[in-house]
C-alpha cells in the first residue's frame, strides 16, 4: 500500500509539473542548431519584438538559448496577438564566443502570426557563412 501511494505521488508531481510548465511556456519559441560544428547553439542572446500599426517595432520579450539551443521564455506570462513578430539573434556574440569569424553579425527573422491559440516554434539553422529557418512544431 505505501509504494503505491508512493508511485501515485510520484505520477501527481510530474502531472503538476507538466501542467506548471505548459502554463509557463511561451506561446513562441525558437531553436538555434549550427550546423557547421553539428551542435546547438547555446548562450546566444535573442528578442522577440511585434510590428506596431505604424511600422516600428515593440520589444515583447528577450532571453538566451540554453545548453541545447532553446530559447523557451520569450513570452512567458504574455498573451499572443496576431500580427507580425521579429526574432533577432546576435549571432555575432555566439561565433566570437567560440572564436569563429562569421559573415552575418545578426540573423532576424519576420514572420506573420495568424491564430492566437497555436504555438509558433521558429528554428534557426545557422553556420558562420549562412543560415535558414522555417516553421517547427
Amino acid at each position: 500500500m505505501k509504494r503505491a501511494k508512493a508511485v501515485c505521488a510520484h505520477l501527481q508531481q510530474g502531472v503538476m509539473a507538466a501542467a506548471t510548465a505548459a502554463v509557463q511556456s511561451s506561446p513562441i519559441t525558437t531553436h538555434i542548431l549550427d550546423v557547421h560544428r553539428g551542435r546547438p547553439a547555446a548562450a546566444v542572446p535573442t528578442s522577440l519584438s511585434l510590428q506596431r500599426q505604424d511600422g516600428s517595432w515593440e520589444l515583447v520579450g528577450s532571453g538566451v538559448t540554453d545548453s541545447d539551443g532553446r530559447c523557451k521564455t520569450l513570452m512567458v506570462g504574455r498573451a499572443l496577438k496576431a500580427g507580425t513578430y521579429r526574432l533577432e539573434f546576435d549571432t555575432d556574440a555566439y561565433f566570437k564566443s567560440i572564436q569563429t569569424e562569421s559573415f552575418y553579425p545578426f540573423v532576424q527573422i519576420v514572420f506573420r502570426v495568424k491564430a492566437e491559440a497555436e504555438h509558433y516554434h521558429v528554428p534557426l539553422l545557422l553556420s558562420a557563412h549562412g543560415y535558414s529557418t522555417y516553421r517547427g512544431s
